[in-house]
């Protein structure tokens, strides 16, 4: 197992996330926060933030909680409920932490929030640990 630092060091080598402009915020083990700032570019036709930034925003935080122990784990399901629209310029944080765990597989919840602390979206996803 490798230790937290080597861990994070990995996780914020993402290249996706450093496109889209996600910070990895907190880690330790079976919990993470991810942060983003809405940019134009990350908006729909509304001018609202597009789902997929959101949802990568969320599943961010899902990765690198459940990779946080320093083995590998990979997506089984994900599924994310939107809840509220936020403008350009909100910093949105998306905090994941281990809800199940057992053999190998792991379930987590991931609440996005905006700046205060009003809930924008639910995330849940399962991951297998091979």
């Amino acid at each position: 197992m490798a230790d937290i630092e080597t861990v994070r060091r990995r996780i914020e080598s993402d290249a996706y996330c450093e496109t889209l402009g996600i910070e990895l915020v907190h880690l330790e083990p079976g919990t993470a926060s991810t942060r983003l700032e809405v940019s134009e570019e990350l908006t729909n036709f509304h001018g609202t933030p597009h789902g997929g930034a959101i949802y990568s925003l969320a599943d961010a935080a899902f990765a690198a909680a459940s990779n946080s122990y320093g083995e590998t784990a990979v997506a089984l399901e994900t599924n994310v409920s939107y809840l509220e629209a936020v403008e350009v310029g909100a910093v949105l944080t998306a905090t994941a932490a281990e809800t199940h765990g057992g053999g190998r597989t792991a379930e987590y919840e991931v609440v996005v929030t905006d700046e205060a602390d009003d809930r924008i979206a639910t995330f849940r996803g399962r991951v297998y640990k091979p």
